[in-house]
């Protein structure tokens, strides 16, 4: 028993030296995307339960979130994040999918401004702009511009003061540590569209822009090619035709989309009402204020307007809700700079259809000529037929006396030929009389 307890004892040794070399080294699992709204602690909590964070990733997107004063970030958050942030409902989160990729949608909510227009989906609200997919190709213009304006656009104070202050810088203007009133602080406010208002003009622009780069690609590349065909009528050219048709009418159904959609808010007051999200944040801010945000707004109606040209002024905004100058004034610059082009586009489109008239005449100028070439062989035939039929009834084998004449083959071949070239020149002559055939 002696002997064999040393031996057991470092057998046993040595088999968990074993079993600790084999087993593989322990890593920790990498912590989840910190989600919209969520601490640094609260994600280091959740990656200690792997499956929550799977599933929440699972459904995460990628947002980028710019401010009012035109600070931005990247963030991964789910549908509920968003719903619950912008206070729209889930159906609208449907809308900014890739099932509704190409449709162009503005929705207003009672929070928030769902944008769909091409390739821009966006939500906005009164204090920030959420944009999906900001790393795409066609996105990036939208956010250069997006960090370009908004920083200068956005009045500065608005960050980081309360309701109340909001409120005093909106209708008043500080000069040299007095408050003015309110009658002579508007002479001196400047005409500036509100946050959501600048947003929706931004990712107008762009899209106007993009699709005007478009529709002049489409006219550089469809003149040329619509000239080679109406000098060559080849398969090529007609399949370059094609595709450029094809292209033409997708783009075309692209800028209608866009261009229906803002003369569906412009010829419904209401829907363009509830587009002014800082006025009802500020009329809300009234409400919770009580009587010191109705008294503070006493004023306001008497009021000039700063400028009726320029839209975008904030105080004659904020006077009535129904008041929709402004934002009717930046929609309709825009739907004039769709229409006109859907009008270039149009006008492509009659182009093609003019050359296509053009080829079809000459396709039918041609048929024609072939035509009259098809009845000409067919007169001559007949001439030559007549002639052929004479010289067989000569010869049968029926006894007559012009056979026994000598020298009457060349007499009689000759007669026979002459006979033939009279009828079909008196039939040809016969067409040409009744317009058979050209001249």
């Amino acid at each position: 028993m002696g002997k064999k307890n040393p031996l057991s004892f470092r057998h046993l040794c040595l088999r968990r030296r074993t079993k600790k070399k084999l087993d593989p080294p322990t890593l920790p699992p990498p912590p989840p995307p910190q989600q919209m709204g969520q601490s640094p602690n609260t994600a280091a909590a959740g990656g200690s339960v792997p499956g929550k964070g799977k599933k929440k990733a699972g459904g995460a997107r990628l947002w980028m979130r710019f401010d009012l004063t035109g600070r931005s970030e990247l963030v991964e958050c789910d549908k509920s994040t968003i719903i619950e942030r912008a206070g729209i409902p889930a159906r609208d989160l449907r809308i900014l999918g890739p099932v509704f990729s190409h449709s162009s949608n503005i929705l207003a909510r009672e929070k928030a401004m769902v944008v769909n227009l091409e390739f821009i989906k966006a939500i906005v609200t009164a204090e920030e702009v959420l944009l999906l997919d900001p790393l795409r190709q066609e996105v990036l213009p939208f956010v250069d511009q997006l960090r370009q304006q908004l920083p200068y656009k956005s009045p500065a104070n608005l960050h980081g003061a309360g309701p109340a202050d909001v409120h005093d810088s909106e209708m008043q203007v500080s000069t040299g540590g007095r408050w003015l009133p309110v009658p002579e602080a508007a002479e001196g406010l400047q005409c500036e569209l509100p946050f959501e208002f600048q947003v929706l003009e931004i990712a107008l622009e762009v899209v106007c822009t993009y699709l005007d780069s478009s529709v002049a690609d489409l006219e550089r590349d469809a003149y040329p090619v619509l000239d080679e065909l109406a000098r060559n009528v080849s398969t090529k050219n007609l399949e370059h035709v094609r595709s450029l048709k094809s292209n033409l009418t997708r783009l075309l159904a692209r800028v209608q989309k866009v261009r229906d959609e803002i003369e569906h808010l412009l010829d419904d007051n209401e829907d363009m009402a509830h587009l002014y999200l800082t006025r009802k944040r500020i009329h809300n801010q009234q409400l919770e204020a009580g009587g010191d945000g109705s008294n503070s707004f006493a004023i306001v109606p008497h009021l000039p307007r700063l400028s009726s040209k320029r839209s975008g002024s904030l105080v004659s905004s904020f006077l009535d809700d129904n008041d929709v100058e402004d934002l009717e004034m930046l929609l309709e610059a825009y739907f004039m700079q769709l229409d006109g082009t859907r009008n270039k586009i149009l006008s492509v489109r009659e182009y093609i259809d003019d050359t296509e008239d053009y080829v079809n005449i000459q396709l039918d100028n041609q048929r024609n000529e072939l035509i009259q070439l098809q009845l000409t062989l067919t007169i001559a035939s007949f001439a030559i037929a007549f002639e052929t039929l004479i010289a067989g009834l000569f010869g049968m084998n029926i006894p007559c006396t012009l056979y026994k004449i000598n020298g009457i083959f060349e007499i009689f071949v000759g007669s026979i030929t002459a006979a033939s070239v009279l009828l079909f020149l008196l039939v040809l002559g016969y067409a040409r009389w009744k317009k058979l055939l050209g001249s």
